[in-house]
């Protein structure tokens, strides 16, 4: 009778354990599909959120180890676990609250890296623990081991990486554009492999010394694998090691047999892999060139020949373009972000579409400092998502349109891309705004963007710059065009 009692305990506690997870699973999936568009991407969110919370708290209250003596023990140190979950809770929701949108990708990073982080010390903790009695029947050439291996070293390179990329987002971390970086990072990789190999190999499980060195390797190749790629590739590099985040997490599931850990980290790795591939193909470059011949931080401009004159536009004269425009197209970018000017924006587009005017937003893959800025940004602002028009589908339309305003982006905006062939970024698809009748720049200055080269559109005879900030800029345009 004490035995069937045991085994029901057991059953109820694992039997429920197992449902919270295939629950929360569920939960995952369905706020993936839910962040697909902007009306239910809150919902979404709070969904998976919801999955993840429930997937802790049945992890806490019913997870249970066997005891050599057949009982089962649960969690221990709850206070401690508590304690740091409302330390975490906190600092996450503080961090969310409080963080510009131009601070949003360094956010991203933030939080990433330290995904990547908890994964690699998982995998630490676990490599003393692996069973005796699996090494003893087939050596450390197993599954567990390969699993904690490799999500010490994609968690590394993941948390390493991640940090570096917050450096450059924040302007801390400049690049460093050596050729011999390619080749320290090929070595680094073949050391990993060759670690790897030699650990799989033990007929006995080594020392931890080699396990903090190939941690440290990991570390280190991190760091060189970002350095050398320049800010325009920066939303690519955010995506993939988020999609490495996401694999890290998903050797920690298949440790602990944790369905909710596997599906979460399986959907972050897959979807992260997914949107890096095609930010790579709206870049018409390939990931490897990415990684190994960024074009970004490139201090390469275009070609000095042809007319180099800069013409200006008044506020009175843009308003007046505007106001008699039939359709007019507006490209935000980086600099849009920083004015905080999407809130007046889409009161400029609100204004222009009760006088008859047709307004769209275009919007290109990798605008921004990380994927879907821009949608975040003009979605904060109440944009409806139908107004949104992917690069290939404005550019369709920019032939028929009558102006187009171009605010705070530069390099995606860049007619080098395609008359250029010395250019740094010659191929890769841009919005082609001088297709349309006229052109509005609004900048603070001739600057060059992100990807540090010079922008021919400031010199196209179809262009004129509205100098200034955009955020002050849209406020007196307003105003002059209500004055109409």
């Amino acid at each position: 009778m004490e035995t069937i009692q045991k085994i029901i305990e057991y059953s109820g506690f694992f039997s429920i354990l197992e449902i919270s997870y295939i629950l929360a699973s569920i939960l995952f999936i369905l706020g993936l599909k839910k962040l697909s568009h902007p009306d239910t991407a809150r919902s979404g969110n709070l969904w998976a959120a919801f999955g993840m919370g429930m997937a802790i708290l049945a992890t806490i209250l019913f997870h249970k180890v066997k005891l050599p003596d057949g009982s089962y023990e649960g969690v221990h140190n709850l206070g401690w676990i508590f304690l740091a979950l409302a330390i975490g809770s906190v600092i996450g929701w503080l961090a969310a609250k409080k963080v510009k949108m131009t601070a949003m990708p360094q956010m991203v990073s933030l939080f990433n890296g330290m995904g990547g982080a908890c994964a690699a010390l998982i995998s630490v903790m676990e490599f003393p623990h692996i069973s005796q009695d699996l090494i003893d029947q087939t050596g450390m050439l197993n599954g567990h081991t390969l699993a904690i291996m490799l999500g010490l070293m994609i968690g590394s390179v993941s948390f390493s990486g991640s940090m570096i990329a917050f450096g450059k987002l924040d302007e801390r971390i400049g690049d460093i554009k050596a050729g011999w970086l390619r080749y320290l990072n090929l070595a680094f990789l073949g050391l990993l492999v060759v670690l790897l190999v030699y650990i799989l190999a033990q007929p006995e499980r080594p020392g931890m010394g080699i396990v903090y060195l190939f941690a440290l390797l990991a570390l280190t190749y991190g760091i060189t694998f970002v350095m050398p790629i320049g800010g325009a590739d920066m939303p690519v590099v955010i995506s993939l090691l988020n999609s490495f985040t996401g694999v890290a997490a998903a050797m920690g599931g298949f440790l602990y047999n944790n369905q909710a850990m596997l599906t979460g980290g399986i959907l972050v790795g897959s979807s992260g892999t997914i949107l890096t591939i095609l930010m790579c193909r709206a870049m018409n470059r390939s990931l490897m060139n990415v990684i190994v011949g960024a074009f970004g931080g490139s201090s390469a401009a275009a070609a000095d020949s042809g007319d180099k004159t800069v013409r200006e536009i008044s506020l009175s004269d843009a308003s007046i373009l505007l106001n008699y425009s039939q359709k007019v197209f507006i490209v935000p970018g980086y600099g849009l972000a920083v004015a905080q000017a999407q809130h007046l924006c889409h009161e400029l587009d609100t204004l222009l579409a009760s006088r008859g005017v047709e307004v769209k937003y275009a919007i290109h893959p990798v605008a921004g400092r990380m994927p879907g800025h821009m949608n975040v940004l003009l979605a904060e602002a109440d944009v409806p998502y139908e107004k949104l028009y992917e690069m290939e589908d404005a550019n369709a339309e920019m032939n028929s349109t009558d102006a187009v305003i171009v605010v705070g982006a530069n390099d995606v905006v860049n007619p080098a891309a395609e008359d250029d062939p010395g250019s740094p970024i010659y191929g890769m698809p841009v919005i082609k705004v001088w297709e349309a009748k006229n052109v509005i720049v609004m900048k603070r200055s001739m600057a060059k963007g992100y990807a540090a080269i010079e922008n021919n559109l400031f010199y196209h005879p179809k262009n004129r710059m509205l100098f200034g900030d955009a955020k002050a800029s849209m406020q007196k345009l307003i105003a002059e065009i209500k004055n109409l």
